[in-house]
């Protein structure tokens, strides 16, 4: 008599429609990467020769030019909204009422009040919404994290933040959108400085106060394109934080100093949160335990180890090995939330942490004066 041995079936893809095809071009790239996990079959923009491009090119099924139509389609388990900031909040909304799980470009909304009311849809709609911060999944952000969560860290003293990127009046010609505070809803700290910010606060957790100058240098817009920002952090840590969209030679960078070690990022402008960074102890007797938890690679939480390539396995994460990064890591810890009933890798209350930080600094560059968090 012989056994027939059983392999576990593995879940069907999670069908994507992608609305908006800027950034969303990213999504797409990181979908195509993991078919098992996802099938684009609809995208949508408003222009119908990139709808049709994207479709051969992704193999999308549906080509439409209407956000309404995307709502009515039956077989479609995700909605990846990334349209301009503005559509951000009314459409993850819609699509959460439609049934749909819900994945939204940054920002996700303009107030923490909207972003309060889209979490009791998000509630009632028994759906989910994930938010997009892929910058936090890079692997010297990881590293950091694994640091920390081993003690081998200390308490934050101070840290640095630079985001000096370029942006010309080509950038805010090209769609009418941009440079406009009703449709982008601000400028370099929420359309561009908002992932460092992000990355930040999952280092050394929330604001306490903030103390915040902004002005308009480098480009006749509406929105603010240089800021200078002072921080003190719920931990006691002390932050500094300048941006601009003036610099001809674009970086980012983040800086961490600890009781017992110094972490320090590459200055990549739009992939610091990756490889190299470095991490020097306090003290040389120190160095050899930095060294080894480094050594023994992270672990993206939540990720099932059957994607070290093993073929099989339980649930566990990605260990010693290199695990996927930005988008990527995200959606793929996306689909894991979905389909196993985990906690999202990025959550609504993620979100509303980065919102009304940057809420606050708005009201401190107004009004010239220290606000609180959080905010009453």
């Amino acid at each position: 008599m012989t056994s027939t041995v059983h392999q576990p079936t593995r879940p069907a893809p999670l069908r994507i429609a992608l609305v908006g095809l800027g950034i969303g071009r990213q999504h797409a790239l990181a979908y195509q990467k993991m078919p098992d996990r996802f099938a684009l079959e609809a995208v949508c923009s408003l222009e119908v020769e990139a709808s049709q491009s994207a479709a051969v090119e992704f193999g999308a099924r549906h080509i439409l030019t209407r956000f309404e139509d995307v709502l009515a389609l039956p077989d479609i388990d995700v909605i990846d909204i990334c349209t301009p900031p503005y559509w951000h909040a009314p459409q993850a909304e819609a699509a959460l009422l439609a049934g749909k799980h819900v994945i939204c470009e940054k920002p996700l909304a303009a107030s923490v009040a909207v972003v309060d009311a889209l979490a009791q849809v998000e509630k009632r709609s028994g759906k989910r919404l994930m938010p997009i911060f892929q910058y936090r999944f890079g692997a010297g952000v990881q590293k950091l994290h694994k640091l920390v969560r081993l003690g081998l860290t200390g308490a934050p003293l101070v840290a640095s933040v630079e985001v000096h990127w370029r942006r010309r009046a080509s950038y805010y010609s090209a769609v009418p959108w941009r440079g406009k505070m009703a449709t982008e809803l601000g400028g370099v700290l929420l359309s561009q400085a908002i992932h460092a910010l992000d990355m930040l606060m999952e280092v050394i957790g929330p604001a306490k106060c903030v103390y915040a100058i902004t002005s308009t240098r480098s480009n006749a817009v509406e929105i603010e394109d240089c800021a200078a920002i002072s921080l003190e952090m719920a931990s006691g840590a002390l932050v500094t934080m300048s941006a601009t969209l003036g610099s001809s030679v674009e970086i980012s960078r983040h800086r961490f100093v600890f009781e017992k070690l110094v972490a320090e990022s590459n200055t990549r402008a739009y992939s610091n949160g990756g490889d190299p960074w470095t991490y020097v102890a306090d003290l040389a007797e120190q160095q050899p335990a930095v060294d080894a938890a480094l050594e023994a690679g992270f672990e993206l939480s939540g990720l099932a180890s059957a994607d070290a390539g093993s073929g099989s396995g339980d649930s566990g994460g990605l260990k010693g090995i290199a695990p996927p990064a930005g988008f990527e890591a995200q959606l793929m810890l996306f689909h894991e939330a979905i389909v196993h009933g985990r906690e999202l890798p990025v959550t609504i209350a993620d979100a509303r942490r980065a919102i009304e930080l940057l809420a606050a600094i708005y009201q401190s560059a107004d009004t010239h004066r220290a606000v609180a968090l959080p905010m009453r």
